[in-house]
């Protein structure tokens, strides 16, 4: 049995991953869905990068858990790609579901060149968080008009500090066993960070048709690629 820790990306809580969640625990493995400080009923207190990561740690190393997968969405492949390293043999696979990844000394928005003045304006304009997106933002993403409202009325504001700090790494991300997953409708290939790791022999890519929402818009497709990261 695997140990999947499954941490949602900007705005969003462990909610995101209720059907996910369903599916793995359905097939006889325990699924711990995360939510971050700052985010959904832990929203409006204060946290950066390294409080994500260390969220992230504690919620393996706290409840003792083994042979797992940590599984990152989208900003959230950032706090996951550091915690892996720190949690030991205790690590069978790291997930990244269409998402950034860590790079040492570089934060989230370093990879936004055209677009980091836009997220830092944001940040400074709402009391240090981001602003979740429009339901309009969602649009062309494989997303069925419920799943949209559901997306937009759980959303809350993302703490801006874990956005802007810088990560830390103490080895190449290229040693950890891990799968990139991408997702088409978001972009056809992944981007030059994740592209240059997936050159590792100990990382594979899969891709899903879909957008950068798959635990809402192909639940069930992203469980069967996690239940074959686990055993594979």
């Amino acid at each position: 049995m695997s140990e999947f820790v499954l941490v949602p990306g900007a705005w969003l809580g462990a909610w995101a991953w209720d059907t996910v969640v369903r599916d793995l625990r359905a097939a006889g493995h325990g699924a711990h869905p995360l939510t971050l400080t700052g985010l959904a009923e832990r929203r409006g207190t204060p946290a950066g990068q390294a409080t994500h990561v260390q969220d992230v740690v504690d919620a393996v190393v706290g409840a003792d858990l083994r042979d797992v997968v940590l599984v990152g969405h989208s900003y959230s492949g950032i706090p996951v790609g550091q915690a892996a390293e720190r949690i030991g043999d205790r690590l069978t696979r790291v997930v990244f579901v269409d998402s950034n990844v860590p790079a040492h000394g570089e934060s989230f928005v370093s990879a936004w060149p055209a677009g980091r003045a836009m997220v830092e304006a944001a940040i400074a304009a709402h009391d240090g968080f981001w602003p979740p997106p429009a339901a309009a933002d969602y649009a062309g993403q494989g997303l069925t008009d419920e799943q949209i409202a559901h997306l937009v009325d759980g959303a809350t504001p993302h703490p801006g500090a874990t956005l802007t700090e810088p990560a830390v790494l103490g080895r190449p991300l290229g040693d950890l066993p891990a799968l990139y997953v991408k997702c088409l409708l978001d972009g056809a290939e992944p981007g030059p960070d994740a592209a240059a790791l997936l050159k590792h022999d100990t990382w594979r890519l899969a891709e899903l048709d879909t957008g950068h929402w798959p635990m809402f818009s192909q639940p069930h497709e992203l469980s069967r690629l996690l239940l074959e990261a686990a055993t594979h």
